[in-house]
């Protein structure tokens, strides 16, 4: 009899510390999911500081988002706050249709829909720019295609392809990409090109990474800037340069 009251205390302490091992498990996996969105998010913050004050891509209505490593059906994009103010308070989570996480939010960029169509559409990239780059909006109208005239802007060699929502029902007193069904022809449009211009409007940017998705916006601003130079051979930046940039970028942006 007592060896089986000591056999059923032996199990239920058994059971006990497997319980408390999960728990502990399920506690550091949650510390550790909630430590990378913080970081997803910080960094998120980082780049719309670059791209607004340090390089000059982004103007008050211009836009940057990151998907969700960690979930690949989410992304994260800045409420609609010119991109030099955006702090984490600002951050909201969308799904792929551009619906926020959580609680409704009325207070997102109405063209959410370019990067969750692209999202959508284009499983490797992590990271979507729109700006409203001057320099690049008059080849939308312009029968000279864009070429690459810098060597680290490689990707325009691609192609850049030029996307008109008149055609799929904007015009020309309104050319937002104000609904799914535009984001939806927009991201078909891009195919699986790094950027794409759009007509009277503005650029998409794409990257695999956040790093990568700066850099690429400001090489495509550069490369608007050298018209009479000689074409250059082709030299990918690569994720080295390209996270060298974003380093002092990231440093010039967090010490001021």
């Amino acid at each position: 009899m007592r060896s089986r009251w000591i056999s059923r205390a032996l199990l239920a302490g058994i059971a006990a510390v497997a319980v408390l091992g999960v728990v502990f498990a399920l506690r550091t996996l949650m510390a550790q999911s909630n430590a990378s969105s913080t970081a997803v998010i910080d960094d998120l913050v980082v780049a719309n500081r670059i791209l607004a004050h340090e390089i000059g891509v982004l103007d008050a209505y211009g836009h940057v988002s990151v998907r969700d490593p960690r979930n690949p059906n989410h992304y994260y994009l800045s409420r609609a706050i010119s991109a030099g103010m955006v702090t984490a308070a600002d951050i909201i989570e969308y799904d792929l249709d551009s619906k926020s996480v959580g609680r409704d939010r009325s207070d997102g960029y109405l063209e959410r829909f370019i990067h969750g169509e692209v999202y959508k559409a284009r499983p490797d990239v992590m990271a979507v720019i729109h700006a409203h780059s001057p320099e690049l909006i008059a080849f939308g109208a312009s029968s000279v295609p864009l070429r690459n005239m810098i060597h680290v802007g490689s990707f325009i060699n691609d192609g850049v392809p030029i996307f008109d929502v008149r055609k799929f029902g904007g015009t020309a007193d309104d050319m937002l990409i104000r609904n799914p069904a535009l984001g939806k022809a927009l991201a078909q449009a891009l195919g699986n090109k790094t950027a794409m211009i759009l007509f009277g409007h503005g650029v998409v940017v794409t990257a695999a990474s956040l790093p990568t998705v700066v850099s690429n916006a400001y090489f495509l601003n550069m490369n608007d800037r050298e018209p009479g130079a000689k074409r250059p051979p082709v030299t990918p930046a690569g994720a080295a340069a390209n996270n060298r940039a974003w380093e002092y970028w990231k440093r010039q942006v967090t010490t001021k």
